[in-house]
Parts: structure tokens; C-alpha cells; sequence
């Protein structure tokens, strides 16, 4: 595709097999993330010496499906984990910059609570995030590295957040709900000081689907009744719906009163489900006479949602042609989720886009694929040097 048009502001990186193991104190080596090989020639991520994941179900993109998946990393597209094929698949799309997440310790930092260590738990984070950066500066203009943060302590998140937008990094990775996780609830005040760093900084905090408490869905039972693919069926959409309850939590929990300027972005849930969500809050709100409780909550849930949240589509076919308007075109982003299962690759990307966006304006089609994020992330635009560069390198 010649010309940049696209703004993704949600993929995922598959982490260096040695990114732990590389960085921390040889103390540490043994129980922090490390890729190993199973007896079925699967690359597979062990935490402490049990398995979390296998590393080629979160990179089927061009290479397979969650039922057939990559069993090495020799087996993903390149561009899952080397940020220079990455963006030779970028310029071939005509994606200009990608928002990037994790896999391995989950998409909220989760998973290293397991290791119930606060030293090696903050220095995992730490890890990761150095790599990230040292990974976006293939080009850092491009892929944009979102601060994992030692969600578990405070102090340390904020000051993790303060050394990653020095860095460069473009917005913060938090739990939905911390309080799933022996933390206090979001609307708690002992938040604060990380609400008014992510102000300060002008970063966005992303709720990412999964970010939450994971032990339930998918579970052996359900597998054993329903079969693996239905399953995963099931469980995606369970997920996904989480971030409305997490997003109904943030609406009414007084942070959007305290911080007027702060952005949230609800991150692979998909939109469909906003206008329901938001017009049963708004239902309910004056319904119980909320303000007479909460006098703090000086607008309606539903307006908050539309100065302080953002929120992602990808595959969605009904939302963006029916909804927009009521969403609000300012508070859509668009993504691919490149390289999970669940992603838009190759063609799809552009099918999706033209027949969801089918009876949208320029405009609001330039908003939600560019403009929206543009802003959000304050991505550097392509200079002309960018375009001629990548008209050159596209297949004749």
C-alpha cells in the first residue's frame, strides 16, 4: 500500500527468548521468565519453573491458528519478534506506527505476582521494559512502547512510569482491577499519585483485555464439556466484556471528577458494546439519584466516557458502520492485534477496514485510522524522505 494511513495502536511483541535471563542478577536467573524447548519441540515460557504459555499461540499471524500454531520461534512471521521485519511488514501495509504490549507476563504485568518476591518482581518489569525500548529504537518514531508497571506497589509504579516516559515510552499498562489482586479499588485515593503522574506526563493508561484476574474462563472443565475451540470461543468474548465492567467501575469511581485531563483507553475489547454500557449507566445513575450520594460525580457516566476514554476496534463489522455516533467518532482508535489469533493480517486488515468504515466520512475515517491516535500518542508524522522510502521498498 503506498502511503502511510494507519495508526495500530494495539500489537504485541514476542519478548526475546533471553530478555530476562540476559538482564537480571545471576541470582535471579533461575526463576525469572526463560524460553525452553518441551518434549513436543514446542517453545514454551516457564516463570519459576512452571509453564505460563507457549510462545507460538500468542504469533500465528500469516503462520496458523490457535488450533495450528508455530511450535518455535523459527516458525512465527519474523515480524513478531524482529522490530526490522516488523517494520518491513509496517511499511507493506502502509502502517505508520504500532502501539505495543506484551505476552509473557500477561497484559497486566500479572503473572510475576506468581513469583511473590517484591525485589524480583520490580526488577522483571524493569527488565522488560528496558528491552521494549531497546526494541522500539529500531525505529522509535514508529513502535511505541507502553510502560508495564509493578502494579502491586505504588511508589514504585509511579516511579517505574517517570523512568519509562523518560525513555520514550508512549502511555502506562494497568489492571482494570487491582482490586482482584489485594489492591485497593480504582477509585481508591492511594491511586492518585500515579493518576496525577500519567497527567503530568500526558501519558494515556491503558486497560488492555486479560489484565485482570485470569483464573477463571477457560478452564479444563469447560474444555473437557464444551471442546478447546469453543472454549476459546467463549472465553475471547468473556474477556472482552470484562473491560466493560472494568470501564463501569472507572466511570463512576471519581478519578474522571479529580483528573478532568486524564485519558484511558480500553484496549482489544472491541465498541459494540459501548452504547448499551453507557446508556444502562446513564439509566442507573439517575435512576438511584446518584449525585445526591456523590456529589463529587458532577456529570453523567456517559459524559465522562466521552472527554476521558478511548476505545479500540479491529474486527467489528456492525459498530463502525451503526454506532459511531453514538460512541463518538473522537473516541475510537483502530488496531490489529498483530500477531495473536484473534488479529486482522494482511488483506484482512484492508477488508475489515473498507467494509466497517463503508458509509463513514473522510473524516471520520481519517479520525478513527489515524488522527484519533495521532494525538493520543503523539506519534511524529512521515516525512517525505519516510514516503519515498516506502514506495521504493514495495513490490513492484
Amino acid at each position: 500500500m503506498s502511503g502511510y494511513s494507519i495508526i495500530d495502536v494495539d500489537t504485541h511483541v514476542s519478548e526475546q527468548p533471553d530478555l530476562w535471563t540476559s538482564r537480571v542478577p545471576a541470582s535471579m536467573k533461575d526463576r525469572v521468565p526463560r524460553l525452553e524447548r518441551d518434549a513436543k519441540g514446542r517453545d514454551i515460557w516457564v516463570i519459576d519453573g512452571k509453564m505460563v504459555s507457549l510462545a507460538g499461540l500468542l504469533a500465528t499471524a500469516g503462520r496458523g491458528d490457535f488450533k495450528d500454531y508455530p511450535r518455535t520461534y523459527a516458525d512465527m512471521h519474523p515480524g513478531a519478534h524482529n522490530a526490522h521485519e516488523r517494520l518491513k511488514y509496517m511499511d507493506s501495509m502502509g502502517i505508520w506506527a504500532m502501539v505495543m504490549y506484551p505476552n509473557v507476563a500477561g497484559f497486566g504485568a500479572q503473572q510475576f505476582l506468581k513469583l511473590q518476591d517484591p525485589e524480583l518482581m520490580l526488577t522483571c518489569v524493569e527488565a522488560y521494559n528496558d528491552w521494549q525500548t531497546e526494541w522500539a529504537s529500531a525505529d522509535s518514531r514508529r513502535l511505541l512502547p507502553i510502560a508495564s508497571t509493578p502494579f502491586w506497589d505504588i511508589k514504585a509504579a509511579v516511579k517505574e512510569v517517570e523512568r519509562c516516559a523518560a525513555m520514550g515510552h508512549k502511555g502506562i499498562l494497568f489492571t482494570g482491577e487491582p482490586h482482584k489482586f489485594g489492591q485497593p479499588m480504582l477509585g481508591d485515593r492511594a491511586w492518585d499519585p500515579l493518576w496525577q503522574t500519567a497527567v503530568d506526563l500526558g501519558l494515556p493508561i491503558s486497560f488492555h483485555i486479560g489484565s485482570g484476574n485470569m483464573e477463571g474462563g477457560m478452564t479444563k472443565e469447560m474444555m473437557e464439556v464444551y471442546g478447546k475451540m469453543a472454549t476459546f470461543t467463549a472465553g475471547s468474548v468473556e474477556v472482552f466484556l470484562k473491560n466493560a465492567i472494568q470501564l463501569s467501575d472507572l466511570l463512576v469511581s471519581g478519578v474522571l471528577s479529580r483528573f478532568p485531563d486524564i485519558q484511558f483507553v480500553s484496549v482489544e475489547s472491541g465498541i459494540g458494546w459501548i452504547p448499551f454500557v453507557l446508556e444502562a449507566l446513564d439509566y442507573q445513575f439517575l435512576g438511584n439519584r446518584v449525585a445526591e450520594e456523590r456529589p463529587d460525580l458532577d456529570m453523567l457516566p456517559s459524559e465522562y466516557f466521552a472527554r476521558n476514554v478511548f476505545a479500540c476496534y479491529w474486527f467489528e463489522q456492525i459498530a463502525p458502520r451503526r454506532l459511531i455516533d453514538k460512541i463518538g467518532v473522537d473516541r475510537i482508535l483502530f488496531e490489529t492485534d498483530f500477531p495473536h489469533p484473534t488479529s486482522l493480517y494482511g488483506d484482512e486488515v484492508f477488508e475489515r477496514i473498507e467494509a466497517g468504515l463503508s458509509d463513514s466520512t473522510p473524516e471520520q475515517r481519517q479520525a478513527i485510522l489515524w488522527g484519533n491516535a495521532q494525538k493520543l500518542y503523539n506519534v511524529e508524522l512521515p516525512t517525505d524522505a519516510d514516503l519515498a522510502r516506502q514506495a521504493q521498498a514495495l513490490p513492484v
